[in-house]
């Protein structure tokens, strides 16, 4: 009402002066000049009393500014710098839709003319010699939500022999999920033992060598266009079963926009990195719900495409080769502009080294000589999203190295000459709690960090100073990610967070 009053009111004044003798509107026009000047004067005091952030005005507020911010790839052959020159021009745009919601959330980092050639911007805030001192880290938000355990059952186990054997009463669906963490687990091994059996009948062999020649050169597993990728099996109802064995829960603290490309950093690697495959490759935790528009494959090793029937099997749920080549097209091709926007990889960052320091308790993570993949988000353009899976390393037991070094020895042994080691673990078995190589029931609490933006190198080798800056930016991020949800998640800890190599 306040708007119409003050309109009505200078209606009125304007009726009085029309009707007003010749005398009084002599003495008002001799007025209007003042009135002027008490305007002039207010607008004046106005400006400087308003903030200068509120002064401020974008000439790019209506130009559709962040309806694409992905990086453009570069096409082979040569490396486009526009990409790196319009992050440059960005610099002062405000995003709009999912992008804004991004820069206030997220870190990220971009090049300039300056020496210090990559900067981190937090809260959409640039932290370089120029920020504003008051702009403050918010932070990583609470997450009420956490996974339980559920060893209420193993009060009622009944021993023998000093083992603890599962009480005769359980629920079915506790069975159920039980069989779906040992078809998984035994998987490779099902498969393999599977394709001996078929290769002892020689009637199968004029099936079987083709097969073979196909297994050795098949390029689907690195070339990016995700063929074989079945929906249907990463959204079957037996991986509900198998995240609710530990059980296990995904946590979101920041938004992804599908405009962007990402890798995520997993840590740590664990024995078998159950958490990964719950999170990552399959639908069970609602991956897909939390950050839509994002495709993200999960990475293993090459070596595991060339076990017949076993390659098969992990092609259709998503999977592909950790290798640079299988990195760098997947991340720029496909997506919405044919250059990876909305695409995603996932990298156990620590490798089969670091599943020999897998210890309950303990977290200790290989990543100080780890940059391939930050020179692969410098080439690609894509974003850091670091991981961190509580409770990895506490689903099985395994020799420490530090008690048995002959044993650690012979295991390095074979991951220097095989690449591919084999830890000394035992957990609990399918009918007790005490023996066998099932996991044991302790719940998974994956969080997904904060995302740290990067703008895509010039040359085909980034700088090696801009790599080492990305690297220990991720790494405080890795950190800040721990202290965060360390008490929630890890209340159990022997030991903090730790760096080794």
């Amino acid at each position: 009402m306040a708007p119409h009053s003050n309109e009505t009111a200078n209606f009125g004044d304007e009726a009085k002066v029309a009707t007003a003798p010749p005398e009084a509107l002599e003495s008002q026009a001799e007025s209007k000049p003042e009135m002027k000047s008490d305007k002039k004067s207010a607008t004046q005091l106005e400006s400087i009393v308003r903030p200068v952030a509120e002064r401020q005005e974008s000439s790019h507020e209506y130009s559709g500014t962040g309806l694409d911010e992905t990086p453009k790839s570069p096409t082979r052959g040569h490396y486009r710098t526009p990409s790196l020159n319009a992050a440059r021009r960005r610099g002062s745009r405000q995003e709009d839709g999912s992008a804004t919601n991004y820069a206030r959330a997220s870190g990220s980092v971009r090049s300039d003319n300056s020496d210090e050639t990559v900067h981190t911007l937090v809260n959409g805030a640039d932290r370089h010699q120029d920020a504003k001192e008051d702009d403050e880290d918010t932070g990583y938000p609470p997450l009420i939500l956490a996974a339980q355990g559920q060893g209420r059952y193993e009060r009622h186990a009944w021993k023998a022999g000093g083992i603890r054997f599962v009480p005769l009463r359980v629920p079915v669906v506790r069975r159920l999920q039980m069989a779906a963490v040992l078809m998984h687990t035994v998987s490779i091994l099902a498969l393999v033992s599977f394709f001996f059996f078929l290769a002892a009948i020689p009637l199968n062999w004029p099936l079987l060598v083709p097969y073979l020649i196909h297994l050795s050169l098949s390029t689907a597993p690195s070339d990016g266009r995700l063929r074989f990728r079945s929906e249907f099996l990463r959204s079957l109802p037996v991986w509900r079963l198998f995240a609710g064995y530990y059980p296990a829960e995904l946590h979101k603290t920041y938004e992804l926009p599908p405009t962007r490309k990402y890798i995520f950093g997993y840590h740590p690697h664990g024995i078998i990195s159950h958490g990964a495959w719950a999170a990552f490759a399959t639908n069970a935790l609602g991956f897909r719900d939390k950050f839509p528009g994002i495709t993200n494959t999960l990475l293993t090793l090459d070596s595991n495409f060339r076990i017949p029937f076993y390659r098969d099997w992990i092609l259709a749920m998503g999977i592909r080769s950790v290798s640079k080549e299988s990195i760098w097209n997947t991340l720029t091709r496909g997506g919405p502009n044919n250059e990876g926007m909305g695409r995603g990889v996932t990298i156990v960052i620590g490798g089969a080294r670091e599943s020999l320091e897998a210890q309950p308790g303990h977290l200790r993570l290989i990543i100080k000589g780890r940059k391939g993949f930050i020179k692969m988000a410098l080439r690609t353009g894509a974003d850091l999203v670091p991981v961190l899976a509580f409770g990895e390393n506490d689903l099985y037991d395994q020799l420490s190295p530090r008690t048995h070094p002959m044993v650690h020895r012979i295991q390095m042994f074979l991951l220097n000459v095989f690449k591919f080691t084999l830890p000394a673990l035992h957990g609990r078995g399918i009918l007790n709690y005490d023996v066998g190589v099932m996991p044991y029931r302790r719940p998974l609490n994956i969080v997904v960090g904060k995302p740290i933006r990067v703008a895509a190198a010039m040359t085909p080798q980034p700088d090696q100073a801009d790599i080492d800056r990305l690297h220990a930016l991720y790494v405080a991020e890795l950190q800040k990610l721990w202290e965060t949800y360390k008490d929630q998640f890890a209340k159990d800890r022997t030991s903090e967070m730790t760096f080794i190599g």
